[in-house]
């Protein structure tokens, strides 16, 4: 909770911040990068930091919490911390970085509004960063002590066993433990960084869902090569596709993310597009171990069956399932799907139950269409979760 001191200085000055704070996260990374260059290259996402992402993301969260402290004193923003630390935590991320993380954005935002930022100003906005600060640290040292490691050091070795062509863009990759114990439970809809040593030599880091059952021996990851067009070419999905073969290793971390089913038996809705279907794949293959008669609807959109990962597999437990629905949509349909509707999904026509929880993965427009489509069918927007691959620019929006 802000003090009383500091809030009415946040209020009048969370305009002027607000609309200067792309500006100062860009100079921020800046400031960052020429101090410590290697965060750049073996941390920070460089396609991310090319396209601005980064930097939308962090002003977004920023900006996000001070209006939170503002209009909601009584409580803490739970889930916009929580995908912040979970993500943190997958990177390694260790309590001694925020300390360097203040050093930069306050020198920025200091050089971006110059004489505005008056001690006064400075003590209501260093109070708002350490009360974010202070409390991602605290979460992920829980997450830390939860995965048995000490904090940052969240990383192991692991043999790619197979690979498989799921598509002409998507690849999975199964991987197990080098010592040969089994890799270890996670949460159904969680995900692991890989880290990825490039021919520059920089190191770089990608997040993906893991798409087997959480009691698999093995894991296994589904990576969708990104392909240059309105955006760089990934450096990492390519490196994957190209070069990683059985019997290859990978430096991974320990499993990570808050997109996870609740033990309960209310009635989910699990909606997808594209690459979102893996950490929906995880939650299927959970539900079918639990063999519990839980109402389960299933959508999902691709461009075409020939794009859709994991299809069959998708079909096949969905069948398993003794209440469970699949509704496929494809932009262009094809031949031999004829249950698949053309076009964008459409969640106004399916019969949702009550007490429904939704749980949505794919690109941000798609996430952002749907749920408005479902909030507009009356469920509350606490029952619909989301998972952003890379930087999440929707905090704040929900």
């Amino acid at each position: 909770m802000l003090s009383e001191q500091s809030t009415p200085v946040i209020r009048a000055t969370l305009p002027l911040v607000g609309a200067a704070i792309g500006e100062i996260t860009r100079l921020f990374y800046a400031k960052l990068f020429e101090d410590r260059p290697e965060l750049l290259r073996h941390v920070f996402n460089r396609g991310n930091q090319a396209n601005g992402e980064q930097q939308k993301a962090l002003a977004g969260s920023i900006a996000a919490f001070a209006g939170m402290l503002l209009d909601h004193p009584e409580t803490r923003p739970d889930s916009l911390l929580s995908r912040v630390s979970h993500k943190h935590a997958s990177l390694g991320i260790t309590s001694d970085q925020y300390k360097l993380v203040h050093q930069h954005l306050f020198a920025a935002i200091g050089d971006v509004l110059g004489d505005a930022v008056t001690e006064e100003v400075v003590a209501a906005w260093d109070e708002v960063y350490w009360l974010m600060a202070n409390a991602l640290i605290a979460a992920e040292a829980r997450l830390y002590q939860d995965a048995g490691v000490p904090e940052g050091e969240v990383w192991r070795r692991m043999e790619i066993v197979e690979r498989h062509e799921e598509t002409p863009d998507a690849a999975s990759f199964v991987l197990r433990r080098t010592d040969g114990a089994p890799a270890g439970s996670f949460r159904p809809g969680q995900y692991v960084s890989v880290r990825v040593e490039l021919p520059d030599g920089a190191i770089q880091i990608r997040q993906y869902s893991l798409s087997c059952a959480p009691t698999d021996h093995r894991w296994r990851i589904t990576v969708k090569r990104v392909r240059g067009g309105a955006g760089p070419e990934g450096e990492v999905s390519a490196r994957l596709h190209e070069h990683a073969r059985a019997g290859d290793l990978l430096t991974v971390s320990a499993p990570f993310g808050d997109l996870v089913l609740p033990e309960d038996d209310r009635p989910l809705l699990l909606v997808s597009a594209g690459v979102g279907v893996t950490p929906m794949l995880s939650m299927l293959h959970h539900l079918a171990v639990q063999e519990r008669a839980r109402r389960v609807i299933v959508v999902h959109a691709d461009r075409a069956p020939v794009d859709h990962a994991h299809r069959d597999e998708q079909r096949r437990l969905v069948r398993e399932l003794p209440d469970a629905r699949l509704h496929l949509w494809y932009d262009e349909p094809g031949a031999g799907v004829p249950d698949a509707s053309p076009g964008r999904v459409d969640v106004s026509g399916l019969r949702l139950p009550e007490g429904l929880t939704a749980y949505l993965c794919g690109p941000l427009p798609f996430m952002r269409a749907v749920r408005g489509d479902l909030l507009r069918h009356g469920l509350p927007a606490q029952a619909i979760h989301y998972e952003v691959f890379g930087p999440d620019l929707w905090l704040g929006g929900e």
